[in-house]
């Protein structure tokens, strides 16, 4: 309970000390023009002192414009409190000053006091025993100032009226300070618990959005396995057929003699291996393993599959492969093979968008102690900054409606968390585009 409390207590204190700065930069302000303003009562009450009063009033506003724009260096921004406290007392010396060189205990300017008090209880409230701390300073200081007086105190009922006045004053504003602390706290720890809740039903929100879109694409997967193990048992037969055809072709002394011939039939037996390599392709893609341990496998031959896989999208663009170190993986084959049938899609399409003059993908590896790195680079017109952030969002899409939903590469990024790695994007708009992620070795530790 205590260390969950603690950071809500020093959210609390920067918070709070953020209002009490503006608050009393607001204070004095107010102070300064309200003590100036007290030229009309000294006319009004004693204007054979008007011109005495005048000059004092003036010092005391420089005095409290001080404290002010101490209030606005790295000192004051920390010692909110004391500064406050300092310059607030100007105010107050000044009217015990009025007091004393008056009429003292029968003196009008007591309620200029009172009023300050009551100020600093209201408009300022710093804590009930700073409250409380200046009042008591301003009872001494009204004392002083009527018992100091050539003649003393003279009227000692008004006097003792007047202090018990200046303490239920006192009283008062330090019972208003501390419930109105109370429930500014209140209203701070309701505020951050709302806070809190906001963003746990963001996070969820987020979570059941990628729990949507990974059942919609296994949907996908299970009905695309349905067909290509169907597609794999109907073609096979008759490309077998035709395999063992050319193959009997090939033998043929006509074959022999005429290499154009031979080349044809090669072309042929090459076109029928191709139809087997995609049909399997998309079966392995289709059927996915759900446990990520599923078996070492290479990721080369994961490349190949997802290269296939997305030929007619990737036609006329070169994809240079960069690999080096071991590339025997573990994890679920036909998962890896549809995050980079994403990455080479997206690519792909980056390109021929960008309309690029030597468009290219790079696609390289290299060991990362018990990790393989893998990185897929095009050199296409890159993402705008404001979106590079958002790209593993859920349903985040720069394509036009109806050309996407916005969720591969946030089911990538589920996909490669999955198997311990961490999905990544660098991009310089103009120029290229890098997605890095890692697998476990074979071999290794995850």
């Amino acid at each position: 309970m205590d260390a969950a409390a603690t950071p809500v207590r020093g959210s609390y204190a920067r918070e709070l000390s953020g209002f009490h700065l503006m608050q009393s930069r607001a204070c004095a302000v107010t102070v300064i023009v309200l003590v100036l303003l007290g030229f009309v009562l000294d006319f009004a009450v004693y204007p054979d002192q008007m011109a005495r009063f005048a000059v004092f009033r003036f010092i005391t506003s420089i005095g409290i414009l001080a404290g002010l724009g101490v209030l606005y260096t790295a000192f004051g921004r920390r010692h909110v409190h004391a500064v406050t406290f300092v310059w607030l007392t100007f105010p107050q010396l000044m009217i015990a000053w009025m007091i004393h060189v008056t009429q003292g205990e029968a003196s009008l300017f007591y309620a200029g006091l009172i009023l300050t008090i009551f100020a600093v209880g209201t408009l300022f409230p710093v804590g009930y025993m700073y409250t409380l701390a200046f009042g008591v300073l301003t009872l001494l200081v009204y004392w002083g100032a009527c018992v100091t007086r050539e003649g003393g105190v003279v009227d000692h009922g008004q006097f003792l009226f007047h202090s018990t006045i200046i303490l239920f004053a006192v009283a008062a504003s330090s019972v208003y300070t501390f419930y109105n602390e109370r429930g500014r706290r209140q209203m701070f720890e309701l505020k951050d618990e709302l806070a809190q809740k906001n963003e746990e039903l963001e996070r969820t929100n987020r979570s059941l959005a990628d729990i949507k879109g990974q059942m919609l694409q296994q949907e996908k997967m299970a009905a695309l396995g349905t067909l290509s193990a169907g597609l794999l048992h109907e073609v096979n037969n008759p490309v077998n057929f035709c395999m063992m055809a050319i193959d009997v072709a090939l033998e043929d002394p006509a074959a022999q003699a005429s290499p154009m011939l031979r080349e044809c039939l090669d072309d042929a037996k090459q076109g029928m291996q191709r139809v087997q390599y995609i049909v399997s392709d998309l079966k392995t893609f289709a059927y996915r393993n759900e446990n990520v341990d599923g078996g070492a496998f290479l990721l080369e031959r994961a490349l190949d599959a997802a290269v296939r896989l997305v030929g007619h999208e990737t036609k006329g663009i070169p994809i240079r492969r960069v690999i080096t170190g071991e590339t025997l993986v573990r994890g679920d084959e036909a998962a890896i093979i549809g995050v980079l049938i994403n990455l080479l899609s997206n690519a792909a399409l980056a390109l021929r968008k960008g309309a690029m003059e030597s468009p290219e993908i790079v696609i390289g590896t290299s060991e990362d102690g018990e990790r393989v790195r893998i990185t897929v680079c095009d050199n296409g017109p890159g993402i705008a900054a404001e979106n590079l952030r958002r790209v593993f969002e859920p349903f985040f899409t720069t394509r036009e409606v109806g050309q996407g939903l916005g969720l591969g590469l946030s089911i990538c990024y589920s996909v490669i968390e999955r198997h311990g790695g961490h999905l990544a994007v660098e991009s310089k708009p103009g120029e290229w585009t890098t997605f890095t992620f890692d697998l476990p070795r074979a071999g290794g530790e995850r």
